[in-house]
Formats: structure tokens, sequence, C-alpha cells
């Protein structure tokens, strides 16, 4: 079974940034959908960013576009870029995996196709 650990969180200033990692084990992460995930105290987990396992799509939530950026490299890893940070980025961030890439921009905007997750990675924007 697919095991996901999320790294790379931190506390920063607004501007500045972090990049986040998504490492995979118990099974090849190309094989799935990633998704980046977030939660902010008293709201709902929203999609951010998702890459598809074929890498050919990515998706944005309108509010990180030109902001964030996922990748994925050969050794099971998905990254998220996150520059220009603001303080409601401030959350818990989750990366997760879903066994489809079809329509990926629904499939972003939903929890219920992520069948793993990691134990989340706090991210603080604040002066």
């Amino acid at each position: 079974q697919l095991q996901l650990v999320e790294s790379g969180g931190g506390s920063v200033q607004p501007g500045g940034s972090l990049r986040l990692s998504c490492a995979a084990a118990g099974s090849t992460e190309r094989d799935y959908t990633i998704g980046w995930f977030r939660q902010a105290p008293g709201k709902e987990r929203e999609g951010v960013s998702c890459i598809s396992r074929s890498t050919t799509y990515t998706y944005y939530a309108d509010s990180v576009k030109g902001r964030f950026t996922i990748a994925r490299d050969n050794r099971n890893t998905v990254y998220l870029q996150m520059n220009s940070l603001k303080p409601e980025d401030t959350a818990v961030y989750y990366c997760a995996a879903a066994g489809t890439e079809l329509n990926l921009v629904r499939l972003c905007q939903s929890t219920g196709p992520f069948t793993s997750w990691g134990q989340g990675t706090q991210v603080t924007v604040s002066s």
C-alpha cells in the first residue's frame, strides 16, 4: 500500500518561500495522481494543486496560481514550490494519492477520490 510522507513545512514571513516534499513508499508514486491539499483551522480541507500520474496535466486553485508550482521527480517524490506566501496560506498541508487522472480539475476539488494521505505538515505565514 502506498505510504506518503510530507516534509518542508515551517514558518515564514509574508512574501517568503517554502518547498514541500511528498515522498512515497510501498508503491510507485508515478502510478498515482498526487494532490496537495490544505486545511486551515475551522475550514474544510481544500485542493491546492494536483499533478497527473503522466505528469501531462497540472491543476492549481485560483488562490495559488502564479505563486505555487507542483512537480515530480524520478525518485518517487512530488514537490510543491510555494513562493510569495501570504498569511492566508497558513494551514496544514497534506499530500494525497488517487488512482485516476480523469478530469483533473474536478478530481483536485474533492478529497473523495484520494485514497492515501500523508500525516500533514504545518505552514505558517506571519510577520
